[in-house]
């Protein structure tokens, strides 16, 4: 599945929800706000088996196609074959993440963005709901 929106006009303040099901076989699934494909603001990537941490959500940006360095959650709420909300939001100097279960993840505004203008969702999960508040 992906989902590429380009010319989206987030705004600092707005709200983009996201609602879906994990699909039951899911390695991992991403949403990724920016500029572009390779100027990330926020790489949200919940992971469902990764190498080195097993279940683990990890966040990035990306600049001119060169990726940051990662901040890992090793607490990962969401789980395979569930239907989920995920709330984004982009503050000014932060993006914070609402999951399902009220956890939230934090990631700062590394590049200091305030329009969000590419939007991505894919991977592992069937998106069924897509809204900007």
């Amino acid at each position: 599945m992906q989902l590429e929106l380009k010319n989206a006009n987030l705004r600092v303040g707005d709200r983009l929800k996201v609602k879906g099901i994990i699909l039951h076989d899911a390695e991992r699934f991403q949403i990724d706000l920016g500029h572009d494909a390779d100027d990330l603001a926020l790489h949200f990537n919940p992971r469902f088996h990764d190498d080195t941490d097993g279940a683990v959500v990890v966040c990035n940006s990306k600049t001119a196609g060169c990726w940051g360095d990662e901040r890992r959650e090793i607490y990962n709420p969401l789980q395979r074959g569930s239907d989920v909300k995920i709330v984004l939001k982009l503050t000014g100097e932060m993006f914070e993440v609402e999951l399902p279960n009220g956890h939230e993840v934090q990631f700062p505004n590394r590049v200091g963005i305030d329009v969000i203008n590419y939007i991505r969702v894919t991977g592992d999960f069937n998106l069924t709901s897509f809204k900007v508040c």
